[in-house]
């Protein structure tokens, strides 16, 4: 668990949880699950000791609940929002080295490495806690970039750091969102990977577990994006209703976490449309798999076809010679059979040079 202390001038870590509230700016206390479960009763305790109320205990079930999707609940002294992050885990980061050119076997890796563990937020006033997966990169990654927000801002004097509560979560999750750009450049080649094994003429391609998991992934991705769609939403909506300030700083606070609300739910639109836009994708190569077959077996059978045509006129000039009758033209004559072999050699290369002439043979035959 770590907890720290964000002024619109500092940024410091607090190495246990204060007795109270700073009175300037906002604490953040972030901690693991399984750190959270365990430390819950403390965590309890500080919230009820600041004054800005404890959590509920079904808020509690669902910050320890590993398998919520994204939503979005309120009460009258704090908001909740839990967000499933989309993100490669982190022993998948290998797959941009070790697979660069693409293959099945990279392809299945890729599809199993997507981690969507849920994020929880429980925004008050003057405090944020925040829950995370174990492996989870966010906390660390908002750590160290907020303390180099603070020394920025020490040197120039411009704040660049969080204002509430509230603005800190937005940013979390305007990033959560934008690392799914990482998961989206994965999941482009390794698809391709597929789509090109499937439509290559000369593979057999056989490798159908990718390709249903891939398109089972894309399902569950889809389904995820739109609960966070769903979980932003509502998060704007119960914005909208907060009641009005008088305050014109507050006022502009108020709008510029609209206009981070706004980008955020932007950004999952447009993660969404891609995703669906792989589903069409993959949707489209295997219909051109089957069609390339339907092709291909197209082919097979006019070839059967026009050779059947070719020796169907043989087999019967071949059958009316060898009908058991003595009085039959060429059948006493010492040349017969070498006219009879002409006969149908003329009529085997006129049929030859029909069908060629119709492009019912060759490569340029009629589709």
């Amino acid at each position: 668990m770590r907890i720290f202390h964000i002024t619109p001038e500092r940024f410091e870590e607090l190495p246990a949880l204060p007795q109270t509230v700073p009175d300037t700016g906002f604490l953040w206390v972030g901690c693991g699950r399984r750190v959270f479960e365990v430390q819950r009763e403390p965590i309890q305790a500080a919230l009820g000791r600041w004054g800005v109320g404890a959590l509920v205990d079904l808020h509690l079930s669902d910050l320890l609940n590993a398998q919520l999707p994204s939503h979005y609940d309120d009460t009258s002294w704090y908001d909740l929002l839990v967000f499933r992050r989309l993100a490669p885990s982190n022993n998948s980061r290998d797959l941009f080295v070790d697979d660069e050119h693409g293959t099945l076997a990279g392809a299945r890796r890729a599809l199993e490495a997507i981690d969507t563990s849920p994020v929880g937020f429980a925004v008050f006033d003057r405090v944020l806690l925040t829950v995370h997966p174990t492996d989870c990169q966010v906390r660390e990654y908002f750590a160290q970039r907020l303390a180099q927000h603070s020394k920025e801002t020490d040197l120039r004097g411009s704040g660049r750091l969080p204002a509430s509560p509230a603005e800190l979560m937005l940013r979390m999750l305007n990033h959560m969102v934008d690392s799914y750009l990482e998961l989206r450049r994965l999941l482009t080649r390794q698809l391709t990977t597929l789509q090109t094994a499937l439509l290559n003429p000369r593979s057999q391609f056989d490798d159908w577990e990718v390709l249903l998991a891939s398109r089972d992934t894309l399902h569950m991705l889809e389904d995820t994006c739109e609960d966070q769609r769903s979980a932003v939403q509502e998060w704007i909506d119960a914005l909208d209703e907060w009641p009005q300030e008088s305050d014109p700083e507050a006022r502009r606070e108020r709008e510029l976490l609209r206009v981070r609300s706004r980008d955020v739910l932007e950004h999952i639109e447009r993660v969404l449309s891609h995703v669906r836009r792989l589903q069409q994708s993959a949707e489209a190569a295997v219909q051109m798999h089957f069609s390339a077959l339907g092709h291909r077996t197209n082919d097979i059978m006019r070839t059967l076809t026009a050779l059947t045509a070719i020796f169907l006129p043989l087999n019967l000039i071949t059958g009316i010679f060898g009908m058991n009758f003595d009085e039959l033209p060429l059948i006493h004559n010492r040349d017969g059979f070498w006219l009879a072999a002409f006969l149908m050699m003329s009529v085997a290369l006129a049929l030859v040079w029909l069908f060629w002439r119709q492009r019912y043979l060759g490569r340029n035959a009629k589709r």
